[in-house]
């Protein structure tokens, strides 16, 4: 009985274990489980019945299980693809038609081209992407209307070419997708006006820029002009009016926020995304300051816990540095990733925070 308690005890402390109880999809491929009752080893997320934590002993890969004399599991397939690898491949396959087509498809022709029902497609496609197929089509298509919107003789023009089938539904998300109407971002921006202005702090020069709706740009860099001419980049015919004395309260108040993050910074913000990208960026406004939280746990906080790629990607998208706080996101081991502004301004900002 002692030695039954040593090793419950032993497998219990193991942060593996934890791995295993929570069947983490992203654990698979660091390591494998053998089971001494069964005599099969598994992925840390297969969804068989719960062994005993003292029958369970872990090993590095498939390779070293089967050298211990352990056979692979014939419902998670550790030694081959897992059927959460298998959805993913086909979820990715599925975003390649819907980039592809011309016209929206139906939920029906979509899963039958990837062979599925469409009850369980639409269920694993918006687990994996975090949004529904039909979302996601609508979210490609307002990437294609920006893109063809600058070079397209007319705003209709722009939108045929980019596959809304009735105008009506274009223009009642134009607003959330442009910032402003189609015809000025066809031109640059032109008549639209942006105020902006251009400040130091402890991380270096930083940009605050405002349209009409709010906040639409926090740039954080080294070079005051670089941040000048990014703004000019996205919107070359736009009114920038900068050096604006109206303003310089404005760039204070963010700067304040930096340098003693506890005071808030309540700001109307001009966001422009898709619907899936405003969903994680408003989940990581509501991150507490002097918090972190990972990729997979906002993937979870919205809802799509297997969508933390997408998480990681919208992540990335964000312009509006502080105000959406990107930086308080990590890895799952509390490591630092990637960053717009840079992982020093990140590590500094998580620093900055951690002592308030």
């Amino acid at each position: 009985m002692k030695q039954v308690t040593e090793s419950v005890t032993e497998t219990e402390r193991d942060p593996r274990w934890k791995c295993v109880l929570a069947r983490d999809p992203a654990s698979d491929g660091e390591f494998v489980y053998g089971v001494k009752t069964s005599g099969v080893y598994c992925r840390p997320s297969c969804p068989s019945r719960r062994a005993k934590p003292h029958n369970v002993t872990f090993y590095r890969s498939a390779e070293d299980a089967e050298a211990a004399g352990f056979r692979a599991c014939l419902r998670c397939h550790p030694k081959g693809q897992s059927s959460a690898e298998a959805n993913a491949a086909i979820v990715a396959e599925a975003c390649r038609i819907i980039e592809q087509a011309d016209e929206m498809l139906h939920l029906d022709d979509l899963a039958a081209r990837v062979g599925m029902s469409p009850h369980y497609f639409h269920r694993q496609f918006k687990a994996i992407t975090g949004v529904t197929p039909r979302a996601y089509a609508s979210a490609h298509r307002a990437g294609r209307v920006r893109a063809e919107l600058p070079g397209s003789p007319s705003v209709t023009d722009a939108i045929n070419a980019a596959g809304f089938n009735a105008s009506s539904r274009f223009y009642e998300q134009s607003s959330d997708m442009l910032g402003m109407p189609p015809s000025a971002y066809r031109k640059g921006g032109k008549d639209a006006e942006i105020r902006f202005a251009v400040g130091q702090c402890t991380l270096g020069a930083i940009l605050v820029a405002q349209s009409n709706r709010g906040i639409c740009a926090i740039s954080l860099g080294d070079d005051p002009d670089a941040l000048v001419r990014e703004l000019q980049d996205r919107f070359p015919l736009a009114h920038l009016i900068g050096d604006d004395s109206g303003f310089a309260s404005l760039i204070a108040k963010v700067v304040g926020f930096i340098e003693a993050p506890r005071i808030g910074l309540d700001l109307p913000l001009d966001i422009q995304g898709t619907t899936f990208q405003i969903r994680v960026w408003q989940a990581l406004r509501e991150i507490p300051v002097g918090q972190t939280a990972s990729y997979s746990d906002i993937a979870s906080r919205i809802g799509a816990p297997r969508a933390v790629r997408a998480v990681a990607a919208a992540c990335a998208a964000n312009r509006i540095a502080v105000a959406i706080p990107c930086h308080r996101v990590v890895r799952a081991d509390g490591s630092l990733s990637g960053y717009r502004w840079g992982v020093p301004r990140k590590c500094a900002l998580l620093e900055k925070e951690a002592r308030e």
